[in-house]
C-alpha cells in the first residue's frame, strides 16, 4: 500500500493576526457545523480513490482549528476512520491557539486519536504579541501548554517567530529561554514574512522591525540556543528532541503523496498537483459536483471505473470537478522539487533515491550546480546525501532558486 497523509483545513479563528494571509476568518456555531457537513461530503466522495493508500499522518491546520468544538473535531476524525484506511500509530495533529482550548477538549481530542498538538505562541512578550494582533498573552499560553500536559499530550510544538516588530535580541533570547525550559518535543522557529496585503505590510512604517543584521542572529541565534538546549535540526526552521520529528511536514519535504480537504486545501498525489477553491460557493460547487459523478471517468467501453491517481484521466477529472491550479508535474519539475524541498532537511538529498526515481544521476542534471556550491562552501556530501552546510542554511534561498529550470 502506498503511503497517504491527510491535510484538514478549518478556516477559522477569532480575529485575523496582522501579519496573517492564510485563508482564515471568524464564523459562529453554526456555520462551523455546516463547513463540517460540507467536508465530510467532500471526504466520502474522495475516499474512493485511495483504497490502495494507508493514512499515515493527519494535520488539522487553519485558521484555528481549535476553535471548533470538539465533538465537529471528531465528527471529521470519523468520516476519515469511514473513507480511509489509517494506521495505528498514524501521528494525528491539531493546531491551536492559546484560550481556545479546555481541559475537557483537550481530553476529548485524546479520545478521538489525536496525539500531537502544536500551540501557536509566537513570543513570550506580551507587547510584541499585541503589535502582532495576537489575541493571548503570555500567561494564557502557560495555562494552555499547562493543561495540555495535564490532559495527557505527551507530543506539543510550539511555534516561535523572529523579526517581530519591536523585538530585538534580549527579548527574543528571553522567549528562546523560557519556551526550552519548558521542554516541548518540538519547536518550530521561523521569521516573520510581511506578506503584500495584510496589515502590517501596509501600515509596516509605523513598526520598527529588526533590520536585516539583528534578523539573521536571531536565526543563529535560535540554532545554536536550541541545539545546546537537546533539540537537533532537522528542517530548516524545525527543531525536535530525539524521535519527535513532525512525520506530517516531512511528507512535504519528501514528495510524498498529501490529499488536503476544505476550502483552499492543497494536494498532491503521484506528482499531480491541485488546489480546492477558497471561495465558499465555489468550494460547495466542487463538492456538488464530486457527487454527481465526477468522480467516474469513461475508457474505450461503457462501463465506467473509478479514476485512480496513477491514471492519465485522473487530472482531467479533478479540473471537471472544479478543482483549481491543477498541474501535472513534468519530470523536470519533479526533479527541482526533489532537490530544492529535499535540501530543506538536515539530511540532505538522497542521491541514490535521485537515480532510482529519475534514471539519471543528480549530476548529470545539476553537475554544475553542485560543484560551485561544494566549492562555495555551501553543500557538503554525506555518503550518497547532498547538504546544505551551515553556510548554506545561511544563504539557502540562493541555493535553491539555482536548481530550478
Amino acid at each position: 500500500m502506498r503511503n497517504l497523509s491527510i491535510y484538514i483545513h478549518i478556516p477559522f479563528c477569532v480575529r485575523k493576526c496582522l501579519y496573517c494571509d492564510f485563508l482564515s476568518g471568524p464564523a459562529s456555531v453554526c456555520e462551523m457545523e455546516s463547513y463540517v457537513n460540507l467536508m465530510l461530503r467532500e471526504i466520502k466522495e474522495q475516499s474512493i480513490f485511495y483504497g490502495d493508500h494507508k493514512v499515515v499522518s493527519i494535520f488539522f491546520g487553519g485558521g484555528t482549528p481549535s476553535l471548533l468544538p470538539a465533538r465537529e473535531t471528531g465528527r471529521i476524525l470519523e468520516g476519515v476512520r469511514d473513507g480511509f484506511f489509517v494506521a495505528e500509530d498514524a501521528e494525528i495533529t491539531i493546531e491551536c491557539n492559546p484560550g481556545t482550548v479546555t481541559t475537557q477538549k483537550l481530553r476529548d481530542y485524546i479520545t478521538s486519536g489525536i496525539n500531537r498538538l502544536s500551540i501557536g505562541l509566537q513570543s513570550t512578550d506580551d507587547e510584541e504579541l499585541a503589535r502582532i494582533g495576537r489575541i493571548h498573552s503570555y500567561s494564557d499560553f502557560l495555562e494552555t501548554y499547562t493543561t495540555a500536559r495535564e490532559a495527557g499530550f505527551r507530543n506539543v510544538n510550539i511555534d516561535l517567530m523572529a523579526g517581530l516588530p519591536g523585538q530585538d535580541m534580549a527579548s527574543y533570547t528571553k522567549t528562546l529561554e523560557r519556551v526550552a525550559a519548558l521542554s516541548p518535543e518540538h519547536i518550530s522557529a521561523y521569521s516573520l514574512i510581511l506578506e503584500e496585503g495584510t496589515p502590517l505590510y501596509v501600515n509596516q512604517c509605523a513598526y520598527t522591525f529588526p533590520d536585516e543584521e539583528e534578523d539573521r542572529e536571531m536565526y543563529e541565534l535560535t540554532g545554536r540556543y536550541l541545539e545546546a538546549a537537546g533539540f537537533h535540526r532537522y528542517e530548516i526552521s524545525n527543531y525536535a528532541k530525539e524521535g519527535q520529528e513532525c512525520r506530517h511536514n516531512k511528507v512535504y519535504w519528501r514528495r510524498g503523496d498529501y490529499v488536503g480537504f476544505g476550502l483552499g486545501a492543497s494536494s498532491m498525489v503521484q506528482n499531480v498537483r491541485w488546489k480546492n477553491p477558497e471561495a465558499h460557493m465555489a468550494y460547495a460547487a466542487c463538492v456538488e459536483k464530486m457527487g454527481e459523478g465526477g468522480a467516474w471517468t469513461f475508457g474505450s467501453g461503457s462501463a465506467p471505473r473509478i479514476a485512480r491517481p496513477q491514471d492519465k484521466s485522473f487530472a482531467e477529472m479533478l479540473r471537471r470537478t472544479g478543482r483549481c491550479e491543477v498541474q501535472e508535474l513534468t519530470q523536470e519539475e519533479q526533479m527541482e522539487e526533489f532537490m530544492f524541498l529535499g535540501l530543506r532537511l538536515t539530511e540532505g538529498v538522497d542521491l541514490e533515491a535521485f537515480f532510482r526515481t529519475f534514471g539519471k544521476t543528480a549530476e548529470d542534471i545539476y553537475g554544475k550546480q553542485i560543484n560551485a556550491f561544494l566549492a562555495q562552501g555551501l553543500l557538503e556530501r554525506a555518503g550518497q546525501r547532498l547538504k546544505l552546510t551551515s553556510r548554506g542554511i545561511d544563504v539557502s534561498n540562493v541555493v535553491f532558486a539555482a536548481f530550478l529550470f
